[in-house]
């Protein structure tokens, strides 16, 4: 039998909903702020305000899956340059042409809003430009592929086909989920297509994140000493953009969105 993503309610769709424009708000207040001279651990404090500003819980403090030497200790993961994601906060200061991704997450009701975005620190090199559009282009590709009846794998075709276009490597092993009382639920979503991803098949109804991770480089990775952070072995620049979607009738549709 083919394995099946849950169908979600329309009562439990308003919860996501309202746990995504709890995230999307999250996220643009912290791109308003990320200047060159800011802390990354101000720019957490930012999120953890607004999240309970909007009575919402954060996702990712106190997390910790079983691969993890310790809990999550932040509300966002702030992952620059060559981090790709899972940056814990700290004292590190922003510098001007930092290329940062900024991955929030929220819990209203019980159900859980995942996104991300890259952004750029004071002025901007031509090369992160390309990459950061190209990333952002390659989730848009993804999220026009999830229409009903397509396959998990199909959606990482599309994904897949823009990074390769651009010129640009995936960073193994790393991809979108699935989500919804959990942050992560299952299935793993491959940005990469596989035979596994085959075995999906979208229906209205069903909530996945999607995530293209980027990297100029080789995208080979390593973990830092913290355990979390996932950073590039060759030092190349890595970009980052997430949505939660639901698929309807008439194809994906963020919730991620304010």
């Amino acid at each position: 039998m083919e394995p099946t993503l849950p169908i979600r309610t329309p009562t439990e769709l308003d919860s996501m909903r309202a746990a995504g424009r709890v995230v999307a708000a999250t996220l643009a207040a912290v791109r308003a702020e990320a200047a060159p001279g800011i802390r990354l651990r101000d720019l957490d404090e930012l999120a953890r305000t607004c999240i309970a500003d909007a009575g919402a819980t954060p996702s990712f403090l106190g997390y910790r899956p079983t691969w993890a030497p310790r809990a999550y200790d932040g509300v966002l993961c702030l992952s620059p340059n060559e981090t790709v994601v899972h940056g814990r906060p700290s004292g590190r200061r922003l510098r001007d042409g930092d290329l940062l991704s900024v991955d929030c997450g929220a819990i209203v009701d019980g159900w859980h809003g995942d996104g991300a975005v890259t952004v750029h620190i004071g002025h901007a090199t031509e090369g992160d430009g390309r990459l950061r559009e190209a990333t952002e282009q390659a989730l848009a590709a993804g999220i026009a592929a999830a229409v009903p009846g397509a396959t998990l794998r199909e959606v990482a075709v599309a994904i897949d086909a823009v990074a390769r276009r651009h010129g640009y490597e995936h960073v193994l092993d790393h991809g979108g989920h699935g989500i919804g009382r959990q942050m992560h639920e299952s299935p793993f979503i491959a940005n990469v297509p596989t035979e596994e991803a085959g075995w999906f098949t979208l229906r209205p109804g069903n909530t996945v994140a999607l995530e293209p991770m980027l990297v100029t480089g080789a995208g080979r990775y390593k973990h830092k000493r913290d355990g979390w952070a996932v950073v590039t072995v060759d030092g190349s620049r890595a970009a980052h953009a997430e949505h939660t979607i639901v698929v309807t009738e008439a194809g994906g549709q963020p919730l991620t969105v304010i």
